[in-house]
Formats: C-alpha cells, structure tokens, sequence
C-alpha cells in the first residue's frame, strides 16, 4: 500500500478515472494523484475512515452508469469523515482489491504501532528466546551457525518449512548484504524466522486481546479462552497452564506471559483442533435397542477394486475393521477340494477361502471397538459346503457368535452395551421345527443381476443363478438377532415383523421408498433394523450417497470402503462422532414413537431448534500440489468450498475467493452463515481445490459432523483423497453457532438466537362439497391443532410421558364426540 496501486475512481456522473493511490509512508493518510486539487486535499486521513465496504454497496456504485461492468468481487468503498463520505474504487484485480481492503481494515481497527510491531523482529520475549535457542546450537560460540544447521533449526521450529524455502531467504538476505560466506549471525537468524514464522492473521488476533500489544497477560488470556474459545469456568490458573504448556521463553513462563509465539503453538496445538475431543470416546448413551443406532458397514468387504473383475483379498476385511466398520459382508459360494470360497457369483472378481476370512475377521474384530459386529452372511452354498461353513465358524469365533434366540415377548432388540464383544450373523433363518430340506437360502445374489444386466450369461446360466438351495438347520441356529426377512410393503411390516427380522434394501428400491413414503420409511426404522445395499449396476465400486438413507433412518448403509471420495468422506466424518466406535445414536425425532419427522422436509424440523452457523475461513498452511496434476510446478491457487450436508433444508455450499500462487500461507478472511435446521443430521465438510490445475485440482478436505465442532479460532487438520491426514496442511477457521457457548458474542458478530420467527404450519382439510362430511372434519380442525401446538412444544414443556398420553385421549375423546 505504500508502494502504491493503480485504481479506479468512480463517480455517480458515470465518470471513471484513472489514480495511483498511496498509503503515506507514516500509514496516517492515504493519497492520490494526478489530481485538480491541492496535494493537501487529495487525502483521506485514516483516523477518519469509518468502513472500507466490500463490493458494489453505495449509491454512487448503484447510480454509475457502468455499474453492470464492474466486477464484484474488485470493487470496494471507503466512507470517511463525519459525513459519511464514499470514495468508491476498483482495482485490477480481486486480489489488489483485497490487499486494500485487509490493509486498511486492520489499520483502522488496530492502529500503526502494530503494523510497527510486526515489522519489527526486536520483540522482547521473542528475541530473548530465539537467542537461547541460537546460543544451545552454538557448541563452537563462534557466535555463527552453518546455514545447513541454521536451516534445521528453523525447520524444527516451523515443520510445515520447506527447506529450500529457509535456504533461499538465507542467500537472499546475505546477497541484500553483499555477504560472502554462508554462516548464519543470530541477528540473520532472527530476522528470517521472523520472516518466514510469523502469521499476520494470527498477529492482529492477538494484538486484538493483548492490553499492551506485546504479550498476553493472564486476564487477556481468559477473557480470549471463554469469549472466543467457549471455554468454561476460566480462571488465572487457567490461563497459567496454557503459558506453561506452549510459551517458549523462559521469562514469559517465569512472568505468566504469553507471548506471539506460545499463542501461535496455542492455537496449533491440539487443543484448538475443531473436532471436540470429547467425542473421541465413546459419548453416546449406549443402552438404547440396536435399532435406534446407525452401524457402520461395508459392502462386498472382501473387494479391494471394482466389482466385476477386482481382485479379492483378506485386506479389506482388515481395512474395514481398523476404521471402526460394524458390519461386513461374506459372498460365499462352493470352492474346490470342499472348501467355501468368498467372491462375488457370476463375475470374474478372484477368490479367496471362506476359513482365512474368518480367522482375519476373529482377530481384528473388536480391536477398533468392543461393541457388536455383524456378518452379513450371503450364503449360496450347497448343504454339505455349509456344514464346513458351520464348522469354521464354530470353531474359530466359538463363544463371541450370539446365540441365545431372542424372546418372543420382547419388543426390542438388545443394546450395543448388552451385547458388547458379540459376533451376531445376518442371514436367513429356517421356521421352528424346520429341518435342512425344508428350509430355503434365497439372499441376494447381486453378482446374477448384474451379470443379467450385462447380459454375459446365457439363459440356462440365469436360470441356475436363481435356484433355491437348501439350508442347514445347525447355521440356521447361529442366526439370532438379525433374521434375513422379504420387504414387501409398510404396513405389512408394521402388521407381521419382528423386531429381529432385518430387511435388505437396493439402493434404488430405497430411493423410490424414501420419495414415496418418507414419513413411513422413518418410523418402519424406529423398531426395525433396514440394510441398504448399493445398486449391482455400480459395477466401478462408486458409492451412494449415505445422507439420503440416514434422513430415513436406515441404520445399515453398506458402503464400498474401497473407493475413496466425496460419499466415503462423509461415512467416516460420521462415525467419528462417538469414539469412532462403529455406532451413533439416531436423532431423538427419528426414536421416540411420539414424534414425527419426514425424509424429505425442506423446511424447519418441528420441536428442533434451528441453529444459526457462522464460518470464516481466516488461512491456510503449507497446500501440497495436487497428488495427480500433470506437468506444472509446486505453485498452487487454492480456493476453499464450505459444504453443508444433511436433511433437504439444510445441504448448502459457499466458496471463497482463489488466492492466486500461495499455497504455503494464502489468506482468504470470508466469511458464510448456514441455517442447520437438523444439527443431529449435519455435517461439515471443507475442500481445498486447486484453481489453476492440470489433471487433478482436489488438495485436501476434511469433514465433521455439526455436533462435534468447537468454537472460537480453530485449525483443521486437512486429509488426502484416501483419508491420511496431510502432515503439516491446515486451515484456520473461526467458528461461530447459535445456542452453544464461544465462538464471540453472537449480536456482536449479527448472530441471532433465530432466524427469523417461523409460523407454525398447521394441518388443513379439503373440501368435499359433501356437507355432513365437511361439518363432521370441521370440528376436528381445532384438536389437531392443539396437537401440533403440543407436539411442537414438547421439547420446551418436557411434559411426563403419562402427562402426554392424557392430554391425547383427551384429545382423540374431543374429536369422536365431535
């Protein structure tokens, strides 16, 4: 800004002109020229300004003629004086735009002496501990250390660094100083980690809290930790173990200081990660029926590629059990030398044997979680194959095989806590007194239908496909709490199911149930167990989406574990929410029997209060080049999408501006507001994308449910396409919600408790020009309304179970009477 920008000047005439403006070189005004008017009057003092307004927002914008010309995102305006003057400017680029916008804001709202601060190097606490640091690695006390050493040191300080980066700021300012050798002077090494390691976001945040601009002193600090960081119960002692954890000069420990840099480690560390550590254990209650639980699980577990011709291996069986997986799936068919195989039928997908699986799932199976694991059992073998089946797995899993047969009083299934350490086998289950040439194994076969899709097979192959086959009593018995039953309708279900009998759905016979009958599909998955299987046509291992089953309640959503990307990202962002234990307890709307919720709603949720989230992405550290892009240098333009997923209402996305050529620390500060109108049901996801790129533009992301997100100032620790974290590569946030504590003062930040108040949508009824009909239904408007009033308010009111069926005889009385 002092070096001076090219700038637009517009009038409301329809004018434009060309000036170079200028910050003064004392940062007290701005100037610019050539101009009519007196050097004295071309200026604007900055302890005048009183906005700098992004985009075109004043009357003057809105009145130019060339008004549809201008681009959005390169126009700003600075209103000054006690008038309240615009001086409305467009610059070349966004970024130049930014650059005066981000420049002036800080200057008006902190003042020179902390731009004086940061260009400085001789802060006290700093100095004192960078010249500690140079003196432990100064063995010789030659008073110089040895570039490569001095490289190191600032690499150990700042890993993120990449040592030719450090090396070169080196060379640079010894080349600055006509310098012949290459060993480093404590003032050198200094002044380049002071160049290359300080965060100017992270600086204005904390001259923003600091009383004296040069550290933070205990009371700053509290005040930062429960304004910003929802911390409770904040004390000086407190604030005293923060400084002892993370300030690294001795005198700022010795005084209870905190200076620059222990902020900078504060907010780095995993304290200020935004995944609330309390859900990295188990945080659920969880001795409600398996049923009001979502089970994460695997489809076609033992694939490792693509459906059809994908090689099958034990790995994935391991693969999936280590991420927390609580459900797998076992395709098994008759092998040679009569030993089961599992593979998936009428493919050229290879095989593996049935007994090595088993000894793999029997090790790792509670080695991620101790709650139960189910086996999908898709059984196509013949009588005497499953014998060797039965004798597999009782010798191998023994007593973890859940076997005791379920009551027939009861109502519900058993809790996760109950049947901790229990293997229970999905499959079909022959009726009492049944022997093996009675019963009939009938599971899907997706590997026919597909192979019918493609039409591979001939007629007598097709044929053979859908043979019943019999089955044997002894692994019949094994089967107990997840009976294989037929879906034929809803109420039929209602009528005749039992709670241990599970329905397996495609996914496209789901997606028809879910648009058809949403309000249905969600209280069929309040008692019953739903798998939902993806379509045999995702012959790539491509994924469905989850969210779409989950909004109904399907606990089971088997997913291809193999195939990295947006839908994977989601399924393991959720199942982090409870200790990545395998289980998350539903939404209270999607258990209680008394509530009502349908799929498919795009509006408010009644009896849930809706959530305001507010999201600033501030930075970003140390973007990698994308993994696949072609023939192009490590230069990145990133660019940052904020994504929303979860019921109809509430799936947004916003994306900010592209940062041209900085991927080790571009600065973004925009800000978005969502309106989470299910936050049970929500989930966060922030993606990194190249703009400029060749082949492959994905960098990172990183996906969180909404109820696991910390407020207040916190880094994302950002993740590959297949899931491993990227070392070192960060986003800086500020987090921002409604009705939870931190985050800054929700008016101060134009947060409200709600969005605007909604009116209730009350039930109406049609007409039937049948008179004595229409009187009858008249009289049953205002129960109804009385219900909803009731059924809306039941959260507030936290009336008694007995209290609510009271009141609702009462109102059924009113409406028969009537």
């Amino acid at each position: 800004m002092v070096d001076g920008s090219e700038l637009k000047k517009v009038r409301s005439n329809s004018r434009v002109y060309h000036r170079y403006f200028l910050l003064d070189a004392d940062m007290q005004s701005l100037r610019w020229e050539p101009t009519k008017k007196e050097s004295e009057k071309a200026k604007i003092d900055v302890k005048s300004i009183k906005e700098v307004r992004t985009g075109k927002n004043t009357d003057t914008f809105r009145t130019n003629g060339t008004y549809d010309q201008i681009s959005e995102d390169c126009a700003f305006s600075i209103i000054f004086g006690e008038n309240y003057e615009s001086l409305d400017l467009v610059a070349n680029t966004a970024d130049v735009a930014n650059i005066w916008v981000t420049g002036l804001r800080y200057l008006i709202s902190y003042g020179k002496h902390t731009l004086n601060m940061i260009e400085s190097s001789q802060n006290n606490l700093r100095s004192s501990w960078l010249s500690d640091l140079f003196d432990e690695e100064d063995v010789n006390h030659n008073r110089q250390l040895a570039i490569c050493t001095a490289v190191q040191l600032i690499k150990k300080l700042n890993p993120g660094l990449k040592n030719v980066k450090i090396e070169l700021k080196f060379k640079e300012l010894h080349k600055a100083q006509d310098k012949s050798g290459s060993d480093v002077t404590k003032d050198e090494f200094a002044e380049v980690f002071h160049d290359l390691c300080t965060r100017p976001e992270i600086y204005f945040l904390f001259v923003q809290f600091s009383s004296n601009k040069e550290f933070l002193d205990t009371k700053d600090l509290m005040i930062f930790l429960e304004a910003e960081q929802g911390m409770a119960q904040v004390s000086e002692d407190t604030s005293l173990e923060v400084i002892h954890k993370y300030e690294p000069s001795k005198e700022g420990r010795l005084k209870g200081w905190l200076s620059l840099d222990g902020f900078s480690n504060y907010l780095m560390s995993s304290e200020c990660h935004i995944f609330d550590p309390e859900h990295k254990s188990v945080c659920q209650d969880m001795n409600q029926p398996l049923s009001h639980y979502y089970i994460n699980a695997s489809h076609n577990t033992y694939l490792i590629e693509d459906q059809f011709r994908g090689p099958s291996d034990v790995t994935g069986y391991i693969r999936a059990l280590k991420m927390g997986c609580r459900c797998v799936e076992l395709d098994v068919w008759d092998g040679s030398d009569n030993e089961p195989v599992i593979y998936t039928g009428h493919t050229m997908t290879s095989q593996i044997v049935f007994h090595s699986v088993i000894d793999v799932i029997n090790k790792y199976a509670f080695v991620a979680s101790e709650f139960p694991l189910i086996l999908c059992l898709e059984n196509h073998c013949s009588v005497k194959q499953q014998k060797v089946m039965f004798q597999h797995l009782k010798k191998i899993l023994g007593d973890r095989i859940h076997i005791d047969p379920p009551k027939l009083e009861e109502c519900y299934l058993p809790s996760p806590s109950e049947l901790k350490g229990k293997i229970l086998l999905k499959g079909k289950k022959l009726d009492t007194n049944c022997t093996a040439s009675e019963g009939e194994v009938t599971d899907e076969d997706e590997g026919a239908e597909m192979s019918q899709r493609m039409s591979i097979e001939s007629a007598e192959q097709q044929t053979n496909a859908h043979k019943k086959i019999p089955l044997l009593k002894d692994l019949s018995d094994l089967v107990t709490l997840c009976k294989s039953v037929e879906f034929n309708d809803f109420p039929t279900s209602f009528q005749n199911q039992k709670p241990w009998e599970l329905c397996s759905f495609n996914e496209v016979f789901a997606t028809r149930c879910a648009c058809d009958f949403p309000g249905d599909f969600v209280n069929y998955n309040k008692k019953f167990l739903a798998r939902v299987y993806p379509s045999p046509m995702r012959i790539d291992s491509s994924n469905m989406n989850p969210q779409d089953f989950w909004k109904c309640g399907c606990q089971i959503v088997a997913m291809n574990y193999q195939t990295p990307g947006l839908m994977m990202d989601l399924n393991i962002g959720w199942f982090r929410q409870n200790g990545n234990c395998g289980y998350v307890l539903r939404p209270a709307i999607m258990r209680e029997q008394v509530s009502y919720f349908s799929a498919n709603t795009k509006d408010s949720v009644p009896g849930v209060s809706p959530q305001l989230l507010h999201i600033k992405i501030i930075s970003g550290q140390n973007f990698p080049k994308p993994k696949g892009s072609g023939a192009k240098g490590d230069v990145v333009d990133p660019y940052v999408y904020v994504e929303i997923h979860g019921i109809p209402a509430d799936c947004a996305e916003q994306r900010t501006k592209t940062v041209h050529q900085n991927g080790d620390n571009p600065l973004f500060d925009e800000s978005f507001e969502f309106q989470i109108n299910l936050p049970e049901l929500t989930m966060v996801r922030f993606v990194v994308l190249d703009d400029d790129y060749i082949g492959d533009e994905f960098i990172g992301q990183y996906t969180i449910p909404f109820e696991c997100l910390q407020p207040g100032f916190r880094h994302v620790p950002l993740q590959s396409l297949t899931g491993e974290v990227l070392p070192h590569t960060l986003l800086f946030v500020h987090v921002a919600m409604t009705n939870r504590r931190g985050g800054g003062k929700p008016h101060k930040r134009g947060l409200s408790v709600r969005k605007g108040k909604r009116s209730r949508e009350y039930t109406s009824m049609r007409v039937l020009q049948i008179k004595d009909v229409d009187e009858v239904f008249k009289t049953a408007l205002l129960p109804l309304r009385e219900a909803t009033d009731l059924r809306e308010n039941m959260q507030v009111r936290r009336i008694t179970e007995s209290d609510f069926w009271v009141l609702l005889k009462t109102l059924w009385l009113r409406v028969r009477i009537s």
